[in-house]
């Protein structure tokens, strides 16, 4: 959705989006848009209304597994950002760009129940069968100058384009994720993780609920439960008992955070394997391209992947406009864009900034009493300016890159 919003604001405005879910969806559960992205967000107009439905992060707090906090960090615009970072519901931000697709684009534009059974080039054109997904009837053939796989971790794009690779590739970890009413915490814009890889919880507010004194509260529970690879059969609306979370995480407590309660208070518990791929060579061939998750899936340490998607379709946009050919427009995009997020997804693997938390881990498995005999001086704040480096939101970076916008911004 964010990438048709893209396209039409640089005045591509012949866009059809195939979506193989059978209607629009409000689950799932929350999500972290980094400054880059909202910054992409602000330009196509979308802030007035996604703003009153997140929580503005104004830090992240990382903590051992022994409840010592290791690092504080300021985020968004206390940080000096110009753009925030927001905390959000995944089906509020899908609903507003939803609607914005329909109220800029059409809603004759997007093609709901349309799931992919063939794609490829055929010369200068891109081509692309879809079926109606549980009967299998053919629906619609397309032709068209570009086809862009959008389509997740799963993508049955990227399986066409390389029909030998293997299954996404899990590390171990099982997540286990879900959203509950609780008191508001520390200063109630901080996004707090806790524990290491091995067993590690991370927690933020969403929004403030309508009674006011609470918040909604997204949280997320890992465990590594295996080694890891092959990759566990996946759904990814799997819902499991609080009890399969609770006999894991039962006994981890906050100063400020009942943990156990929240698990209790929500209304359902996701399951997911922690997985990712390894980066590709290419992701062009012909007229055929990817984006997202499905060009670049890596694992949610530090929460990217929804904010990487979003700034691959604006640079894709920008591409496609602005250059003198399509494959000019689709070779630029991917020079620009897949040697950085590669080097994202074996970050992500490295545990990005949350590596402070492993080498606690490492360095002080029975805990601490000063920080300064852990860490060498300055070398917390080279490990954080170094994630943000990777990530693309270094804060000089950002504020001073030229915009992405063919045409002025709308804000």
């Amino acid at each position: 959705m964010s990438l048709a919003l893209s396209l039409h604001a640089a005045g591509l405005t012949d866009v059809e989006v195939f979506e193989s879910a059978s209607s629009p969806r409000d689950g799932g559960v929350g999500i972290d848009v980094h400054p880059p992205a909202v910054r992409e967000l602000a330009e196509l107009g979308l802030l007035p209304e996604l703003e009153p439905l997140a929580t503005p992060t104004a830090e992240l707090v990382m903590y051992s597994r022994h409840g010592r906090r290791v690092l504080a960090e300021r985020r968004g615009r206390a940080a000096g950002y110009r753009w925030s970072q927001l905390s959000i519901h995944r089906g509020h931000l899908l609903r507003v760009l939803h609607r914005t697709v329909v109220d800029r684009l059409g809603a004759d534009r997007i093609h709901h129940g349309h799931h992919l059974a063939r794609a490829g080039s055929d010369g200068d054109h891109a081509v692309a069968m879809f079926v109606d997904r549980p009967s299998g009837a053919p629906l619609a053939e397309i032709q068209a100058d570009v086809l862009v796989g959008c389509d997740g971790v799963h993508s049955a794009v990227r399986s066409a384009l390389f029909p030998r690779e293997r299954a996404p590739l899990w590390n171990g970890v099982t997540s286990w994720r879900g959203i509950a009413e609780a008191p508001p915490f520390l200063s109630g814009q901080a996004v707090v993780m806790a524990g290491h890889a091995d067993r590690r919880l991370v927690v933020s507010p969403l929004t403030t609920t309508a009674r006011g004194d609470r918040v909604l509260v997204n949280w997320v529970a890992e465990h590594r439960t295996a080694s890891g690879r092959p990759m566990p059969s996946q759904d990814w609306d799997r819902t499991v008992d609080i009890d399969e979370v609770l006999a894991t995480f039962g006994d981890f407590h906050l100063d400020f955070i009942d943990f156990p309660a929240l698990v209790r208070a929500s209304e359902a518990v996701f399951q997911y394997p922690v997985v990712d791929r390894d980066p590709l060579d290419r992701w062009t061939h012909g007229r055929v391209t990817l984006l997202g998750d499905a060009a670049h899936p890596m694992y949610p340490v530090g929460s990217n992947g929804a904010s990487q998607a979003i700034v691959d379709g604006r640079v894709l946009a920008r591409h496609l406009a602005l250059a003198e050919s399509v494959d000019g427009a689709l070779a630029a995009y991917e020079a620009e864009r897949l040697p950085a997020t590669s080097k994202m997804v074996r970050a992500t693997r490295e545990h990005g900034l949350a590596r402070c938390l492993e080498l606690v881990e490492q360095r002080a498995p029975d805990g601490f009493e000063r920080l300064e005999d852990v860490f060498a001086l300055g070398e917390l704040e080279r490990l954080a300016e170094d994630a943000k480096a990777v990530a693309g939101f270094a804060v000089h970076t950002l504020n001073h890159r030229p915009s992405l916008s063919v045409h002025q911004p709308v804000a």
